[in-house]
Parts: structure tokens; C-alpha cells; sequence
């Protein structure tokens, strides 16, 4: 059986999907569609390492919208299944999900957008997937890129169990943030916080605008996703959120934002001084709490005992707290990038391949 794939958006983890797919020489998987914002290339047999070219020259492509590479995939559909693949970030295209399904087409994705926004778009997604023959959405990536972690939750909550927490550093980037800062190794040299953002943005683990990841929507995000398979009708009014920006820089240029953050080191330096004199670390933690329906995301202090505390370089790592897992089921390991990001979107594929044979 060989699944048609479309994609939308063809950045740094479009691109390294396609690459690992040529590179692994599926025989399952067929690329046949790519678009960016403005142009489409689709084909009758799978593209080739060329596609870029291809999609760059012009020749070969169309205007791209959403309606028109919807109706580009039809005729395709009737010889296989098809998948679409939306690697953007885009809200409208999250939006035109029930059109994808309702046309019969599977949807891929590590867009959040979908499933921590408008609940009502989440609620008729979940309606059109939930019926026998169906068709299938999967968003492992959406909450720590290629780690199991929405697998192992369906699962938990499949399976009956009762969710009584879940406990995460799901920013790659706020992971590697706070590893750096606060530690209580004796042995590591103190570093100001804005160095260590400055580090992060310059090795491309924040976003352009650092804020970005230090106001907490990117993890907020995810909590709500989470929340949401757990049975919390989740929304980003529902989910309490420290922004650590100084709340002088939240509206200042980014270019100000970082030259005047040095002049906030002090207060960063005092949080951390008091959780390491009490033997403890700085953590910006998400928190789903479905017994007694709260989320949130916070910095949060923890001991040296504690999984969090050890966490090295920008891992993600996610603790479920359930009836069946009193000592918590933990899964760590890279929760960024555009590898382990890919990584999940072509599991997810080859589930729908497996399932699509059934």
C-alpha cells in the first residue's frame, strides 16, 4: 500500500521530511505535492530530489491556494490514499482542516494551531475523525517534535487509566535557558541571564524575537493540547501564564528587548540565589491538573532529587502522573529541531499507511 503525501510548506521541516523519505527510499510513502505561500507542484508520480528546483523554477508550478491545491489532489485520491502534510504555522490553514477531511483526505501535522486554538474547530475535527473509516489525523510533533509523548497519552487514556497530572518542560529553548542558568553544580561558572538568551538566540534555539518563548504561549500551547486529550475543554483563557519578559521590554523593539535586558540580570539573579540556597533549580515547567481542572505554566522551583532538575542541554521532558503510574511514567529526550520533528511526522504517516491497509 502507498500513501500519496501533499505538503504545505516546505521550510526546514518539510524539507528534511522529503529528505528523509528520498533518503530511506520508501516504498510506502509518495510525495507528490509541495507548496509554499505562493506557488504549488504537483505531479503524477512521486517527486524527486529535484523538487526544490522544480518548485524555485516556476515552469512547473501554479499560483498556490488552498482550494486549488485541494482540487490539484482529487484525481489522485481515487488510485491512493492520500495524506496532507501541513508543516506551517499557519492558522488559516489549521482552519481548513474540516475541509481536507470532509473531502476524504488524511491530515498530518506539527501545526498547534488546531488543536490549542478555537475549541469549535477542535470539537468538528475530533467529530470527523471519530467514526469507523474516518479519515485519520495524527500531531505527534505538535508537543515534543518526535518524543512519544501524544501517543503515550491516547494510550494512558484509551486504555482507562486516570490522568491525575502531567508535568513538562516542553521548550526546547527555555529548556536549554534555565539548564544553563540555574544549576547547582559548584563547579559551573555563574552566568547572567541575558547571556544566556544571547547564547540561545545565536544558536538558533529561540525564535527571532526571543520574547516569543519567554512570554510561555509556545508551552501554553502544548499544555492545552494535552489538556485537551485528557479530557479538559482547555483554551488560553483557562490556562494561567507567567510571562517572565520584564514587563518594562514587552513592548519595546527587538533590538531594545535585547540590549536592555542585561538591566533586569539582577532580578533573575536574586529568583535563582533563593531556590539554589534552598537547595533547589529554576524550571519553566507546563502543568495539566485534570482532578481539579486547572493547567498552567510557570517558573517553578525543584530539588536536586527531582527528573527536572537534571536536565541537560534543550531535552524536553514530560511526567504522567496516573492511577496506573503513581511513580510518574517520564519521557525525555530532544523535543526540538527539524530532524526529530520530521522523525515524528513520518512515524505518524507510516501508522496511517499500516492503518489505511487494514
Amino acid at each position: 500500500m502507498v500513501v500519496n503525501v501533499a505538503i504545505v510548506g516546505v521550510g526546514l521541516v518539510g524539507s528534511e521530511f522529503i529528505r528523509q523519505v528520498l533518503t530511506t527510499n520508501s516504498q510506502k510513502i509518495a510525495v507528490v505535492a509541495v507548496a509554499n505561500s505562493r506557488h504549488m507542484l504537483t505531479s503524477a508520480t512521486p517527486l524527486t530530489a529535484s523538487w526544490k528546483d522544480d518548485l524555485n523554477s516556476g515552469s512547473s508550478t501554479k499560483p498556490f491556494s488552498l482550494d486549488a491545491f485541494t482540487a490539484s489532489l482529487a484525481a489522485s485520491k481515487a488510485a491512493h490514499p492520500t495524506v496532507v502534510l501541513d508543516c506551517t504555522s499557519n492558522e488559516a490553514v489549521a482552519e481548513y482542516y474540516p475541509t481536507w477531511l470532509a473531502a476524504g483526505f488524511h491530515i498530518v501535522t506539527p501545526n498547534k494551531k488546531a488543536f490549542s486554538g478555537d475549541l469549535a474547530l477542535y470539537r468538528k475535527i475530533k467529530e470527523l475523525t471519530s467514526q469507523p473509516g474516518s479519515p485519520l489525523i495524527y500531531h505527534e510533533s505538535t508537543v515534543g517534535a518526535g518524543l512519544p509523548v501524544i501517543n503515550a497519552l491516547n494510550d494512558l487514556v484509551n486504555t482507562g487509566d486516570k490522568i491525575v497530572k502531567i508535568e513538562g518542560i516542553f521548550s526546547g529553548t527555555l529548556s536549554y535557558i534555565f539548564n544553563n542558568f540555574s544549576t547547582l553544580e559548584t563547579s559551573a561558572k555563574p552566568v547572567k541571564f541575558s547571556e544566556v538568551v544571547s547564547v540561545a538566540k545565536e544558536l538558533g534555539y529561540t525564535e527571532p524575537d526571543p520574547r516569543d518563548d519567554l512570554n510561555g504561549m509556545d508551552v501554553a500551547r502544548k499544555v492545552i493540547i494535552l489538556g485537551r486529550i485528557a479530557g479538559l475543554d482547555s483554551t488560553q483563557e483557562t490556562v494561567k501564564v507567567e510571562n517572565i519578559v520584564p514587563e518594562l521590554l514587552r513592548n519595546a523593539s527587538p533590538q531594545d528587548f535585547m540590549s536592555k535586558l542585561p538591566e533586569f540580570d539582577a532580578h533573575f539573579e536574586e529568583l535563582n540565589k533563593e531556590a539554589v540556597r534552598s537547595g533547589q533549580v529554576l524550571r519553566y515547567v507546563g502543568l495539566v491538573d485534570p482532578v481539579n481542572g486547572k493547567s498552567s505554566v510557570t517558573l517553578a522551583r525543584y530539588p536536586a532529587s527531582h527528573p527536572f532538575a537534571s536536565l541537560k542541554g534543550s531535552d524536553n521532558i514530560i511526567a504522567f502522573t496516573t492511577e496506573r503510574f503513581p511513580s510518574p511514567l517520564i519521557i525525555q529526550g530532544s523535543g526540538a529541531g527539524a530532524a526529530v520533528t520530521a522523525f515524528g511526522i513520518y512515524s505518524d504517516i507510516l501508522k496511517i499507511v499500516e492503518r489505511t491497509q487494514q
